[in-house]
């Protein structure tokens, strides 16, 4: 492309895979870190399926269901063989000589069954088929044997996926087209958006979803779409069989919508300032995306993260929590930085789609534990009950964010930026009747950033020279684009033509295809944040340091770079959530009005998935986890002050203020699901 910027270097081997495992480390040598033990079955199948999602279609709703249907199979197989737990589906109980042998074959059969059924038609199915097969034969078992007779565990696990699968076919998901949009379902309002063509001509509601038209789009997982204007995937998800969430959780008025958020800012309505503030914010952003202007950003955990809910405004941590001892600062290119969170994020490290992404990150850190107890108390478990107790308990928790999310996707049908962006612009500038190309309807101008093309902005060596046949028009100084080598050049940013304005992102690909608003990285998220903190008894990642490392010219795959090493690090699982929801803001696939309350979604969806999952583990039960927003307060009061009173069950009477409710959660419910207090 023109105008890129090239280094000179031997070309990338193999720069699409994506580095997929999690560094974790400590601060200080001096911090004991656990050594990986062997993978137990449970995790070898979860492997499984994170890399048959990699080889599949890049579809976020339909992967957390695989997810929490593979857990559910791990989970019914392990319950199968204890007299106090309860199977998700499966009631039957068994006993074995060797019940640790037992347990391992029967979750090998429903796992290796659930799998083979949903990726026998998938892309790539010529790789994943054999590659599930041969992980049955690796742990010593017959593939061919499909019996469902008897109470062998092979026939246990085999009956265990049938009724899986049996259920995934009236869940509500369409499996059986396909997971296509039924029939009458949802149309787009707008006609498609033709990225190649400047502007947006064809927009007839701003405030609505509008599908794009690429030569060839390519999803994320390199999956070439037919036709080049991929459909909405799944807006029919919010009426999909949830895991946690309950009939009364439904909107009343707005059929298939959870916890309902409400109506997105509206251009022309309610929340027009806003929708526009979002969007603008969105451009400024894409003015960030190059190394070399000069602007370096503290990017450890001593200067960025610890944010109020909502919001990016911490400003990280004084000590590290666990080790007591400051952070290193980690000065990087802000444009390195930026780039670096919006391709790490852009779908999960190596594209398992979010809700894998934080499989893989949860894994990380059950590698890095120095003991396994649930919920951070109780006895120590083995692998295997720790692997199975954590993916129904997570992986049930992100079915319910893409059943929410996309719910209120397929309601509220929000636009993304690429097209409101292009729309506002089109008709000039709203900021001011005495500037040139002010209209309404138009886009807010900021110094620097949008601006209108006037006879001196594009005089001979002023910024807009280049563009002096446009004036009148918008320009934005933003990325310029893919750039025709991405192996050795990156593009950086320059004053553009707000008509041609695009994502950071490929060319294939641009914006993925359902509505914006709410986010479901920041959904999956938060909630995952919310359940590892509870499911590991604590908000810190081991040693208080996860970290994720980015060589220098290696790691970028929509263009070169980082110019230099990027490590990213998180003190806590809430800050890599939050850093997951602002990567899709520097990416230009969300103004922030779709990431916040995809953030606050998710602080009521993990408490209540945690809760639930625990109700099928048996005694002994946890303590009763009465602070569910994990501020340390229990409606207001100190949680210690609590456990110290009443022992080690806070909710006997955390309904402090007699609202009926406990941080923000109907204690009824959770009474009956946790069985009273011990």
């Amino acid at each position: 492309m023109q105008g890129s910027l090239v280094r000179n270097r031997a070309p990338r081997r193999g720069r699409l895979l994506v580095a997929s495992a999690l560094l974790l480390a400590t601060v200080c040598s001096s911090v004991a870190v656990a050594q990986p033990a062997p993978q137990s079955v449970a995790r070898r199948w979860n492997e499984a399926l994170l890399q048959a999602i990699r080889r599949s279609f890049a579809r976020p709703s339909v992967h957390a269901r695989n997810l929490f249907h593979v857990s559910v199979a791990s989970w019914d197989a392990w319950a199968a063989y204890d007299p106090e737990a309860s199977g998700w589906l499966f009631g039957e109980k068994h006993s074995a000589k060797d019940v640790q042998a037992a347990r391992e074959q029967a979750i090998s059969f429903a796992c290796f069954r659930v799998l083979r059924h949903r990726f026998l038609s998938s892309p790539n199915a010529f790789e994943t088929i054999p590659a599930l097969t041969q992980l049955m034969v690796e742990l010593g078992y017959d593939p061919t044997f499909t019996s469902q007779v008897g109470s062998s565990p092979a026939a246990v696990g085999n009956r265990i996926a049938a009724m899986i699968i049996a259920f995934g076919l009236k869940d509500g998901s369409n499996e059986i087209d396909g997971f296509a949009i039924p029939d009458g379902f949802y149309a787009p309002v707008n006609p498609p958006l033709v990225v190649a063509m400047p502007g947006n001509p064809t927009m007839l509601d701003p405030n609505r979803w509008q599908p794009l038209t690429l030569e060839t789009f390519v999803d994320q997982n390199g999956n070439v779409i037919p036709g080049g204007t991929p459909p909405f995937v799944t807006p029919h998800w919010g009426f999909v069989t949830p895991f946690a969430l309950r009939p009364e959780d439904m909107s009343p008025d707005r059929p298939g919508v959870y916890v309902d958020p409400g109506p997105p800012p509206m251009l022309g309505g309610v929340g027009d300032a806003e929708y526009r503030a979002g969007m603008v914010e969105v451009v400024k952003f894409s003015s960030w995306l190059t190394p070399d202007d000069g602007v370096t950003w503290d990017i450890s955990p001593g200067a960025i993260g610890n944010n109020p809910l909502g919001s990016n405004s911490g400003t990280g941590y004084a000590l590290n929590p666990v080790t007591g001892k400051p952070y290193e600062p980690q000065f990087v290119p802000r444009g390195d930085y930026a780039r670096v969170l919006a391709e790490y994020w852009a779908d999960g490290p190596a594209s398992e789609t979010p809700p894998g992404a934080w499989n893989v990150i949860a894994n990380d850190v059950s590698d890095h534990l120095l003991e396994k107890r649930i919920g951070g108390v109780g006895p120590l478990v083995d692998d295997l009950e720790w692997d199975v107790k954590l993916y129904l308990s997570l992986n049930g928790g992100m079915h319910d964010a893409a059943i929410c999310a996309w719910g209120i996707k397929g309601h509220y049908d929000g636009p993304r930026p690429i097209s409101a962006i292009r729309y506002l612009a089109d008709r000039g500038q709203c900021s001011s009747p005495a500037l040139p190309s002010y209209d309404p309807q138009g886009i807010d101008l900021l110094a620097g950033v949008i601006e209108v093309i006037t006879p001196e902005s594009s005089a001979p060596g002023q910024r807009h020279a280049h563009l002096a046949g446009h004036q009148g028009k918008i320009a934005v100084k933003a990325w310029k684009g893919a750039p025709a080598e991405p192996d050795f050049q990156y593009t950086g940013v320059g004053w553009i033509l707000a008509a041609h304005w695009v994502p950071y992102q490929r060319p294939t690909f641009v914006s993925p295809p359902f509505a914006g608003y709410v986010s479901g990285h920041s959904t999956y998220s938060r909630t995952a944040a919310e359940i590892l903190h509870r499911f590991t008894g604590s908000p810190w990642f081991p040693g208080g340091l996860g970290e994720f490392q980015c060589p220098a010219n290696q790691y970028l795959v929509f263009e070169d770079g980082p110019s230099v090493d990027v490590t990213l690090q998180w003190a806590s699982y809430y800050d890599a959530a939050d850093e997951s929801g602002i990567s899709r803001r520097y990416g230009g696939i969300h103004p922030r009005w779709d990431d916040y309350p995809g953030r606050i979604l998710g602080t009521q969806l993990g408490p209540r998935a945690y809760a639930h999952a625990i109700t099928f583990f048996g005694p002994p039960t946890p303590a009763c986890p009465g602070d569910l927003n994990g501020d340390g307060l229990v409606n207001g009061v100190d949680l210690s002050e609590l456990l110290a009173a009443w022992g080690p069950c806070a909710d006997c009477g955390a309904d402090l203020d007699g609202s009926g409710v406990v941080d923000g959660v109907d204690l009824t419910t959770l009474l009956s699901e946790w069985g009273g207090c011990p």
